[in-house]
């Protein structure tokens, strides 16, 4: 009677606690499923599959662009944005994907008030609807501070898909700290 091989089990390529970093206040059959994923090498074949694109919006010039754009559309009473950019010093280590600031200063005897959307560098590589929902997460603060549901109502107002590519863009950022991603045209 032959003996039947064993297999031995896969290697996580990720296995350190902190592979699921970004995915902490989901449920654990979603982390499982996801875990499994990134223990057979997938998670960025699954994610390229469904996000094949790349943007165009390279330069801070068309970030602004772009972003006032949304805004004008979207927010047409919102104050105006004095400056868009890419910003290299966000870590999304430290679950910072973007921020809004409001700088205020007095000039003269006036207080003089601007409005700035910074979006972390590593979103230029990114695929064009994780950028999107980056862009309408900061505009969204423009009308309101706290993440409730006034919140999130504009954000889905602005992207209907806002959510999903939330949860997406939390994958893509896992496969990224694994491996398993690499800008299009370049082999993970």
């Amino acid at each position: 009677m032959p003996t039947v091989p064993t297999v031995p089990r896969p290697i996580p390529l990720n296995p350190s606690p902190r592979a699921l970093n970004y995915l902490g206040g989901y449920p654990a059959h979603l982390q499982q499923q996801v875990q499994a994923l990134i223990d057979a090498g997938k998670l960025g074949e699954v994610l390229r599959a469904r996000y094949p694109g790349a943007h165009d919006i390279r330069t801070d010039k068309a970030l602004y662009d772009h972003v006032t754009e949304l805004r004008s559309r979207h927010l047409r009473g919102a104050e105006p944005l004095s400056k868009v950019a890419y910003d290299s010093k966000i870590k999304v280590i430290q679950h910072a994907l973007g921020t809004h600031t409001r700088i205020s200063r007095v000039q003269g005897g006036q207080l003089k008030a601007k409005r700035e959307i910074r979006v972390a560098t590593v979103f230029r590589d990114a695929p064009p609807e994780f950028l999107q929902m980056i862009v309408v997460h900061e505009l969204a603060h423009l009308k309101e501070r706290e993440h409730d549901k006034a919140f999130y109502a504009l954000c889905t107002h602005m992207e209907p898909a806002y959510h999903q590519f939330e949860f997406d863009c939390r994958l893509w950022l896992t496969a990224r700290d694994a491996g398993l991603w690499a800008p299009p045209g370049v082999r993970a």
